[in-house]
């Protein structure tokens, strides 16, 4: 069984600065990390997490970090409401939808003044970005997704989304509510029994679940549980995506039935054993070798001196991009998902 890396998120000062943006439809916290004259990249975290808690263990791992850190200005968006220290949103708001947070990206980009963005999320933050691409396409560089939604809830889903919403009305953010969100990131070998204790990444999401506004995080339930099915339109996506999966993620049906969905020609999908939905926290190791392939065809590099660097001036532009590195052979990937303990390993 791979290893999990521990990041314990609450000894780690948030680095960047936060921006409150406001949108037609409210604030929202973004906190940018980097040189914001480098291109972009935009994260948005799965249910009830802000970065710290959904991406910090990718950025933390030296090597992820020094790829991404190098060519990148980093903007974490948080969904409305889930930045540490938010206030308790009113009863009596408006309730959001998927729509409204995807229309608040193109927004937070204006603001910003950017143009053309890499994006990167996580299941439920995976469907908000894709559903972002789909409907501003210009805007979009490419799709990095993690154990990503594109289907309308599955009943499964929807009752234990709904389950949690009622839960978090009437009681807060209690024990159930935690234990239902943990199932949904972690695989079992990290969650722990009654023979073995949850690991240190599980403890540490506890604890940063518990800072979330209850209401808050409804919100967002319910615009997630509300979500259309997008299948459809996947095809016409003209960007390229990367998808990786924990083999033990709940989603895993759903990131096999969005990668049928997308162009063979310009996506890609990794599937992590022994891994649950979050691999960015659980297993963020896995992502280092594909995303350093699928970085080189804009451009990007990981090292200066690397025989394989190219000049990052203008990533943006489809020119920079071979033709060549737009299949998954060039970016070192199997068309099949790639089971692998050590993604290294297999590429």
């Amino acid at each position: 069984m791979a290893e999990s890396v521990f990041v314990d998120v609450d000894s780690i000062p948030l680095a960047g600065k936060e921006h409150i943006v406001k949108t037609s439809t409210g604030n929202v916290s973004v906190v940018t990390l980097g040189d914001r004259e480098k291109p972009a990249l935009i994260t948005y975290p799965d249910l009830s997490l802000n970065h710290t808690s959904c991406f910090q263990g990718l950025f933390v791992y030296q090597e992820a970090f020094s790829l991404l850190l190098r060519n990148f200005c980093i903007y974490h968006i948080s969904p409305p409401g889930h930045e540490s220290g938010a206030a308790p949103a009113s009863p009596d708001e408006v309730p959001i939808t998927a729509d409204d947070l995807a229309d608040q990206i193109v927004e937070i980009l204006n603001y910003f003044g950017l143009r053309t963005v890499m994006c990167l999320g996580v299941t439920a933050g995976a469907y908000i970005i894709t559903l972002f691409a789909l409907k501003y396409s210009g805007r979009v560089m490419g799709l990095i997704l993690v154990s990503p939604l594109c289907r309308s809830p599955s009943w499964t889903e929807w009752f234990c989304n709904k389950l949690m919403s009622s839960i978090l009305y009437l009681c807060g953010m209690c024990g159930v509510v935690q234990e239902l969100l943990l199932r949904r990131y972690f695989s079992k070998a990290v969650l722990g029994n009654i023979d073995v204790p949850e690991s240190d990444i599980v403890k540490s999401c506890r604890r940063s679940l518990c800072e979330r506004q209850s209401y808050n995080v409804l919100r967002y339930i319910d615009a997630i549980n509300g979500r259309p099915d997008i299948s459809d339109g996947l095809w016409k996506l003209k960007c390229r995506s990367l998808i990786f999966v924990g083999e033990n993620s709940s989603f895993h049906h759903e990131a096999l039935h969005m990668t049928s969905k997308l162009d063979r020609r310009l996506s890609a999908l990794v599937e992590v054993q022994s891994c649950g939905s979050m691999v960015t926290q659980e297993q963020p190791d896995a992502m280092l070798m594909p995303l350093e392939y699928f970085l080189m065809g804009y451009g990007f590099h990981k090292q200066q001196n690397s025989l394989l660097s190219v000049s990052p001036r203008s990533p943006l532009s489809p020119t920079s991009i071979s033709p060549e590195l737009f299949s998954p052979e060039s970016m070192g990937l199997k068309l099949k998902p790639i089971k692998t303990t050590r993604i290294q390993e297999e590429v």
